[in-house]
């Protein structure tokens, strides 16, 4: 059903791919936007048990488009390094292809905000503040990752 990766040599291993979403911050989440132009953002997340968490507003854009259409893909970059006297810049990105869900359990919900709030914040305590304040108004997502690739690319 997904394409082979036309440039297989850069190709990086799921180990690979899989730590670099354990390690990075930040990623980007494309949906299926209005009048079918793609629609992208850039999202906190956490990466556990094989699956991409994020949260959100519980209305808007976004919102509205994974309700018509729960198909989304999902990229992070690492931070990528100077090749010593040139130009350009070596990275490593991983794309995630799958579907997105509203997690409604109230123990999975708050467990989820909680690790994604420590992914974050300096303390539990902050942690614990926020998820505290702000747990009715946000919604927790889940993305069931149907296939990931990880490449290594050279900006040259």
């Amino acid at each position: 059903m997904f394409r082979k990766m036309r440039r297989f040599k850069q190709e990086l291993t799921k180990d690979e791919s899989k730590n670099i979403l354990k390690k990075q911050q930040r990623g980007f989440l494309s949906v299926h936007g209005d009048d079918n132009y793609p629609y992208t953002i850039p999202m906190n997340y956490l990466y556990q048990d094989g699956k991409i968490f994020l949260h959100s507003a519980k209305e808007g854009h976004f919102k509205d488009s994974i309700k018509a259409n729960d198909k989304v893909c999902f990229c992070v970059l690492n931070d990528g390094k100077k090749v010593d006297n040139k130009w350009y810049y070596t990275f490593k990105s991983v794309i995630i292809f799958g579907r997105i869900k509203i997690i409604t359990d109230y123990n999975e919900k708050h467990d989820i905000l909680t690790k994604l709030g420590n992914k974050y914040f300096p303390t539990e305590e902050e942690t614990n503040n926020v998820v505290n304040k702000l747990f009715k108004q946000t919604e927790v997502l889940k993305i069931e990752i149907e296939h990931i690739t990880g490449k290594k690319v050279t900006e040259k």
